[in-house]
């Protein structure tokens, strides 16, 4: 049990049985009254957030969540198929809503963190930084270059990323899969 001002971002606790993941926390005092914790939670499940504001006397229930690596197999309609890479018959397909933006960067044979709830995978974890290959870029018209300009590749999964002029086809490129960026050219082709 977490106490009003043990309730931090990144923690994720249990409202009504469904686990809601910490995005923000204030405790604060107004006036002649006693302390709260003002609160924006997630839910994990169908991930809606809602506001809300812990009293001093209340006790939150942390939620036991346990972690297990999985692996990529494929995408096909809407659905990613992961399997238990101890265990290859053990295939399971996740929805696009439950991945969000993750998805477009997960390559074929790539190793997931997956947190999971009383049996059920609830949300995956990769890498901050993957390489990707560029699968297609708009050739490069001389003199365009002056203002330091960008052009947009489509990478190896299919996603697209705002490059600078000198990437061409066949470049490996790190992209960082929280912002959709590129941050750096690994290999040249």
């Amino acid at each position: 049990m977490l106490s009003y001002s043990e309730v931090l971002p990144k923690k994720v606790v249990l409202i009504d049985g469904v686990p809601h993941e910490v995005l923000s926390s204030w405790v604060f005092r107004k006036q002649m009254r006693k302390p709260v914790n003002q609160t924006k939670l997630r839910n994990l499940i169908n991930g809606s957030t809602i506001e809300m504001t812990f009293h001093q006397a209340d006790k939150i229930e942390e939620a036991d969540l346990d972690k297990r690596v999985i692996k990529f197999i494929y995408a096909r309609n809407d659905e990613y198929w992961f399997m238990d890479p101890k265990n290859p018959k053990d295939r399971f397909p996740l929805s696009e809503d439950l991945l969000g933006t993750v998805g477009q960067y997960l390559k074929q044979d790539t190793l997931v963190d997956a947190v999971v709830f009383e049996e059920r995978v609830i949300k995956i974890s990769i890498p901050i930084k993957v390489d990707l290959k560029v699968t297609e870029a708009p050739p490069n018209i001389r003199g365009n270059t002056a203002q330091g300009g960008n052009k947009v590749v489509t990478l190896e999964t299919g996603a697209t990323a705002q490059v600078p002029m000198f990437i061409n086809q066949g470049d490996v490129l790190r992209i960082n899969t929280e912002t959709g960026e590129y941050t750096e050219r690994v290999g040249k082709s």
